[in-house]
């Protein structure tokens, strides 16, 4: 996409001209700068591109335009930056007929979509939050699709970051939000994803690939028990070549999320759940960006199975119970188990009623709740889906008593299992047929059961989801309890309050999706941390499994809680976003604005 030819305007006389330095004249949209060097004269758009004071009130030398505001410098003839925070000055053209100089009527860049790509891996690359903003809503006007800023964003990460981290994580789950927001949510959403991406590179070692094994036709039994053996034994590049081996020899993304769900699965629990929830994030990333990427992004993820520390390595899960114990009895038996259990497939399992088996206070009658249901012919999605909602019943029924950073640990096992699940549906969906959920694979779910037998503490005594007879002195026009909720958030300790409106809106039977979109939007104003946004978009995957049923609705009341719990914060990212929205639009951030409303 090329710069648009505006028409030729006259600027004045070229003695004129000259005598003045500089002068503005009315562009087509904006003012534009006309500046004289000699027999030379450039056109520049008068904004100072960092945040828009007008460049005629700042000076000229030797060709370097100074801004007085924060003192960025610019190139005159090409309107480049010398300093990086700033972004290049868009041109116009000049022409001089008959000692008169003529400009064009609108500035730009030759190529508005490269330009701004560009800006954004320079963004990026010094972690410049207000250069990020600018070059996303830059690119998005010259008809970058979002599908390709997150491609750039993704592949910078792989590059420029020895192994997945939050920041990637935060960004593929921001990017699974995209197809629900407006143009302005989309562009809040694209903006915490990138620059939570660039923060985490900050400072990081770069990647150095590690290439596959020459043999690319190594059985893939072979691959998959290789893989198990170096994440055992902690050999990183064991195991990243045995990954990329499997990649180049072209297996299927089912084929290779059994292969790491199992590996994952050799330590219970890792890294709190981080291990298995990297694994999926990079999976849905490819799905975002495409699978040929592949040989780039999941071997980002082999140290979170080799350098992981596993829940056996705990004393929680060796005492008073020996909880590792007791699984390794029920994983020895399990393929003679799941067998069974073919033999009764199809029969309708209610996934509430498991969920709430699995809540029980006896790791015992939990294991025996699984076990059954595996028995009697449950297929693997059908108990992570249990799981997950669980995990989310340990949420909406969190007590408050607890300490604040008790959320977290409800987080990290509702975000474990919901990873679980979401690998387990990608096994269970192979196109192919090739690949089956096996036993090994399965374990993942018995480690999800006993955290949430572990965090049963957190609802020692459990909060009460809201009573929809009691709530008829809250509002009950849509529109109004949605402004109740975001001003809720405003405000700390509004967990109870959050989740009456929440429970208010959905039992008159108002859209779950407006009420999703409000939550989104809480948390984009928000400088949210890493588990929040896992959070969100974990809770709003798990409800479209569920949608408009009570446990549909229990699903936004237990987000709505946590959101509340973490809000607000200072927000000072929405600050720099806004700030890039308002330069966007053409607006004076040096003007008074006490009686403007943003």
């Amino acid at each position: 996409m090329t710069k648009p030819v505006g028409r030729w305007i006259k600027a004045g006389p070229l003695e004129e001209l000259r005598s003045q330095g500089m002068t503005v004249v009315k562009g087509g949209d904006r003012p534009i700068l006309v500046v004289c060097e000699g027999e030379t004269v450039f056109a520049l758009d008068n904004r100072c591109p960092h945040m828009g004071f007008p460049l005629h009130r700042g000076s000229f030398e030797d060709g370097v335009l100074t801004c007085h505001w924060h003192h960025a410098r610019f190139d005159v003839s090409s309107g480049c930056t010398f300093d990086l925070w700033a972004d290049d000055i868009p041109t116009a053209r000049v022409k001089i007929e008959d000692d008169a100089v003529w400009i064009e009527s609108d500035c730009g860049f030759a190529d508005p979509a490269e330009h701004w790509r560009r800006r954004l891996q320079d963004g990026m690359a010094h972690a410049i939050g207000l250069v990020i903003a600018k070059s996303i809503l830059g690119a998005r006007a010259a008809g970058v699709a979002p599908a390709d800023l997150i491609r750039d964003a993704a592949l910078f990460g792989a590059a420029n970051r020895d192994r997945w981290g939050s920041g990637a994580t935060t960004l593929t789950a921001l990017a699974n939000l995209l197809p629900l927001l407006d143009e302005e949510q989309e562009f809040l959403a694209l903006y915490q994803g990138v620059r939570r991406l660039a923060a985490d590179c900050a400072g990081k070692v770069p990647r150095r690939d590690v290439t596959a094994l020459a043999d690319a036709s190594v059985p893939r039994e072979t691959l998959r028990r290789w893989l198990r053996h170096w994440t055992q034994v902690r050999h990183r590049t064991g195991a990243e070549r045995t990954l990329k081996t499997a990649i180049a020899d072209n297996a299927p993304p089912a084929a290779l999320a059994e292969m790491l769900l199992t590996a994952g699965c050799d330590r219970a629990y890792a890294d709190g759940g981080h291990s298995l929830d990297f694994v999926n994030k990079a999976f849905e990333c490819l799905d975002l960006i495409g699978w040929e990427n592949a040989g780039t992004v999941l071997p980002t993820i082999t140290d979170a199975l080799t350098d992981a520390r596993g829940a056996e390595e705990s004393i929680s899960w060796r005492s008073p119970v020996d909880l590792v114990g007791r699984l390794e009895d029920v994983f020895s038996v399990l393929p003679a188990l799941m067998a069974r259990g073919r033999e009764s497939a199809g029969k309708p399992v209610d996934h509430a009623a498991l969920a709430q088996e699995l809540l029980a206070d006896d790791p015992e009658a939990i294991i025996d709740s699984l076990c059954g249901a595996i028995r009697d012919g449950a297929c693997p999605t059908d108990l992570s889906r249990a799981l997950v909602y669980a995990s989310v019943l340990r949420v909406a029924h969190f007590a408050t008593t607890n300490e604040s950073s008790d959320w977290d640990t409800a987080h990290h096992s509702l975000t474990y299992c919901n990873a679980v699940h979401q690998l387990l549906r990608r096994i269970e969906n192979d196109s192919t047929g090739a690949t089956q959920v096996s036993a090994d694979a399965l374990r993942a779910v018995f480690h999800g059961a006993m955290t949430i037998y572990l965090t049963r503490y957190l609802n020692v005594p459990p909060a009460r989801l809201p009573d929809a007879a009691a709530l008829d002195d809250l509002p009950a026009d849509p529109d109004t309890l949605c402004r109740d909720l975001l001003d809720a958030f405003d405000r700390q300790q509004q967990v109870d309050r959050a989740a009456y409106l929440t429970t208010r809106y959905l039992t008159l039977g108002h859209s779950a999706s407006r009420l999703i979109n409000t939550l989104i939007t809480a948390l984009l104003r928000e400088d949210a941390g890493f588990h929040t946004y896992q959070m969100l978009e974990a809770c709003v995957q798990h409800h479209r499994e569920w949608d408009d049923t009570a446990e549909g609705r229990t699903v936004l009341v237990a987000l709505a809680r946590f959101l509340a719990a973490h809000s607000p914060t200072r927000r000072a990212q929405h600050q720099t976003a806004a700030i890039a929205m308002r330069l966007n639009r053409g607006g004076d951030l040096y003007e008074d604005q006490t009686n403007e409303t943003e």
